[in-house]
């Protein structure tokens, strides 16, 4: 076991040495050993590529007013691609239906006012000892059934579509009111008119499509295979549109007819040259991530738990500890300490790192 120890201890500090070491080989020992070097490249699994990306409204920005009666569209004041104010007018609807519910919310009326005189009256009456305390209870109970009665019926209209300021104008004297104006429910734009003037419609049938659009969502297909080099933050460019953004989700929901992974982007800047459903072409910046290179996989030693590449110098190869981020076919893309102008071997390989640990050479 002593002797086991020692030697462990021995070559790990051998393996330390010849780590901190630069291999000497002249051009002819890399000649005749069948050594060749190339430059290293860029990593370019995201990074000055272009990816199909669609235009899309974010969620919260888009609303559909639908009719809240079924009734007769009589007029429409916007139409689509029209810019509207929240609050403003853009459809007359009259309806029979609604004409029924003010019905019903008047007959609540009237009943929440004799139930309130029931309860005044009864309220003095027991408090003078003249009707027993069982009576009174009644007339409470009956009271609350009404009033809630008469907040329903309220709550009716408003779903109805009829505004806090209409239903307070309702009453006996002024009669009732067969029309609605439907208003624009944000600021923004139509983006869809669904109905005509003069068309019947049912409840809830969609009549606008209205949205802000700005700022607006890029949702992006890339390739699964960069998955390790996203981050959210990341700077995002619509080149030929003089659009961007940066990168606010990766969605881990692979596409299972192409196998690209989904990524969104919120463009803040240039939104206003972009629709909704436009297709274009998405560029996303690694940044600080340019440390990332791709290299030959026969350029990879491996080195226990560890890769390394031989780098070149004038005297022969320095070695570099390299971290692997992925590997596809004969490429892969690893993280380091790079210049970008180094030239590393890929090509008899075992022989540098047999000379580079002790094993061989002059």
């Amino acid at each position: 076991m002593k002797y086991l120890l020692i030697t462990i201890a021995a070559l790990c500090s051998l393996i330390s040495h010849v780590q901190a070491a630069d291999v000497v080989m002249t051009a002819t020992q890399q000649q005749s050993l069948g050594v060749t070097v190339t430059p290293i490249g860029k990593n370019t699994m995201l990074n000055s590529r272009r990816f199909p990306a669609e235009i899309v409204v974010p969620v919260g920005q888009e609303h559909i007013v639908s009719a809240p009666q079924s009734g007769l569209l009589d007029q429409l004041f916007v139409a689509a691609g029209q810019d509207v104010k929240k609050g403003q007018a853009i459809a007359h609807l009259t309806s029979s239906d609604l004409l029924n519910l003010q019905r019903d919310y008047l007959q609540a009326m009237t009943q929440k006012k004799l139930a309130a005189k029931s309860l005044a009256r009864d309220s003095e009456l027991f408090k003078d000892g003249i009707i027993p305390q069982r009576r009174y209870l009644e007339t409470e109970s009956a009271h609350e059934e009404v009033s809630a009665s008469l907040a329903q019926r309220r709550q009716a209209l408003r779903l109805a579509g009829m505004s806090d300021a209409a239903i307070s104008k309702i009453n006996p004297s002024t009669g009732m009111n067969s029309g609605i104006t439907l208003t624009a429910p944000i600021d923004g734009q139509v983006l869809a008119q669904m109905v005509t003037a003069g068309q019947r419609v049912d409840m809830a049938m969609p009549l606008y499509r209205i949205a802000k659009l700005n700022p607006l969502w890029l949702e992006i297909h890339a390739p699964l295979e960069g998955l390790p080099f996203v981050k959210i933050g990341m700077p995002v460019q619509v080149p030929k549109l003089q659009a961007s953004g940066k990168l606010i989700a990766v969605i881990r929901n692979v596409n299972k007819a192409d196998q690209t992974m989904h990524l969104r982007a919120e463009i803040t800047q240039g939104s206003e040259k972009l629709s909704p459903g436009q297709m274009v072409e998405a560029e996303i910046s690694l940044g600080a991530q340019a440390q990332h290179f791709s290299v030959p996989k026969s350029a990879l030693a491996r080195q226990g738990a560890e890769a390394l590449v031989f780098i070149q110098t004038k005297t022969g190869f320095h070695p570099l500890i390299v971290k692997v981020i992925f590997e596809q076919g004969d490429e892969a893309v690893v993280d380091a300490s790079f210049k970008g102008d180094e030239r590393i071997a890929v090509s008899g390989i075992s022989a540098i790192k047999g000379t580079w640990l002790g094993l061989g050479g002059e």
